[in-house]
């Protein structure tokens, strides 16, 4: 009997694609067999995200494409989106399923059900639990993706995810444990702890725990050399937890901590629980602690209220943090967020202005942190993928730079020292050494 086929899109952050590869585990533990996305399938799933209204824009022109290039396959829509608006992914007439957040487990059986239910979209409100996934599919990646939290504790005025995630639930520490060894002993050397809130980790646990000491427990786990962290609110880096990212001889010396603003007073519109003065604290510490610290944040230009001198407090903020790189997004009102009801007090050619000005300035900050490595030799997990335009290896630094380099084959999923020789605008190129 051929087997069933399922390919899968798959829209927004790393966690949506930790979910993939879990439901992918799920479907092919059934018999399935995972193809392409945009190849002939029996079924179709299109795992969506809801952050902006361009990521929305995205998840339309994926279901549009999936049911064209496969009108006989079973479309499913799951996700963010599917979560937050089911009512407007049921527009498509071409969905089969849709099916929220909250249902992700129930896919296989759905699919074998045949139900007549469309709509599938549980309160993720009540959610209090973490499901323990099956350790997803990582074949063919050097580093591996471990969820370990979901949903969020906070409210900020201008953010979705709470609404299609939930509460924060964290995974038991035994099962990160049990599963962080299990991706070792299949090779892989780096682990990625990914999450919604991963800095509470371990707070709606009993008995109550936290990232720190879940982090001292992996330094256990053996082949273990990277263990490197999703995004980390400031509010999280307390002194226990500052001591245990800067001494583990695992914790990757690089760091996502999101900022949104350098403005208290929009940080304040925006409900963030930190302000200017404690993420300087924190950025100054880690840098003080870790040489050549790998660093990146999160910032939202055009949030209402935000004036010409509040971005100029932002523009001021960058410039003196020593960041690796920025993720520069301008704000997109979404629709039941606090955020949606305040009045825009910026143009659109502003905001892109702004925009621009921030991405330019995070260009160049990139570019003098990686000149900076050059002549230092890093230890590097060689990835899977090779440089498209000289066939070379491609490396990744414990601090999140990826290095070019000429070398065997046989390397990717290995560690490899590199010595950093030259830092272009757009590559960063290295040398292989036994140094």
């Amino acid at each position: 009997m051929t087997a069933r086929t399922v390919s899968f899109a798959t829209l927004g952050c790393r966690l949506n694609q930790v979910d993939t590869q879990q439901l992918q585990t799920v479907l092919e533990s059934r018999g399935f067999r995972t193809v392409p996305f945009g190849e002939p399938a029996d079924v179709v799933v299109v795992n969506t995200c809801a952050v902006t209204a361009r990521a929305e824009l995205s998840d339309r022109q994926a279901i549009r494409r999936a049911a064209r290039v496969n009108p006989r396959a079973r479309l499913v829509v799951t996700g963010c989106w599917a979560q937050t608006r089911p009512d407007d992914v049921a527009r498509f007439g071409e969905v089969d399923l849709i099916v929220g957040n909250t249902d992700k487990h129930r896919l296989a059986e759905l699919l074998e059900g045949r139900v007549a239910e469309r709509v599938h979209v549980g309160d993720v409100a009540r959610a209090r639990t973490l499901d323990v996934a099956p350790l997803a599919r990582v074949h063919g990646r050097s580093r591996a993706f471990l969820k370990i939290q979901d949903g969020c504790q906070h409210r900020c005025a201008f953010c979705i995810v709470p609404f299609a995630r939930g509460t924060s639930r964290s995974l038991e520490p035994k099962v990160v444990l049990d599963q962080a060894r299990l991706l070792v002993g299949a090779g892989h050397p780096e682990i990625v702890l990914t999450g919604v809130d991963t800095g509470h980790y371990g707070a709606d646990l009993a008995p109550r725990t936290t990232l720190a000491a879940l982090l001292r427990q992996l330094e256990d786990v053996p082949g273990l050399r990277w263990v490197r962290l999703s995004s980390v609110l400031p509010a999280y880096f307390t002194p226990e937890f500052i001591d245990v990212v800067t001494d583990s001889p695992v914790v990757a010396p690089h760091f996502h901590i999101p900022l949104q603003s350098g403005s208290d007073r929009i940080l304040r519109a925006m409900r963030r629980p930190y302000n200017v003065a404690m993420y300087r604290r924190v950025v100054e510490r880690l840098a003080a602690a870790i040489p050549r610290l790998g660093l990146g944040a999160d910032l939202i230009t055009g949030f209402p209220g935000e004036s010409d001198a509040d971005f100029r407090e932002t523009v001021r903020l960058v410039q003196t943090l020593p960041f690796s790189y920025l993720h520069v997004f301008p704000y997109s009102a979404r629709k039941g967020t606090e955020a949606a009801r305040f009045a825009a007090t910026a143009d659109a050619r502003t905001v892109t202005r702004r925009a621009r000005v921030l991405r330019e300035l995070a260009r160049e900050k990139n570019l003098e942190f990686r000149r900076r490595m050059v002549g230092h030799v890093e230890e590097t997990l060689v990835l899977e993928t090779r440089d498209r335009a000289t066939g070379g290896l491609t490396g990744l630094t414990g601090n999140y730079v990826e290095v070019r380099f000429d070398g065997p084959g046989g390397l990717p999923g290995r560690l490899a020292r590199v010595r950093v020789t030259a830092a272009e605008r757009d590559r960063t190129l290295g040398e292989l050494t036994a140094e």
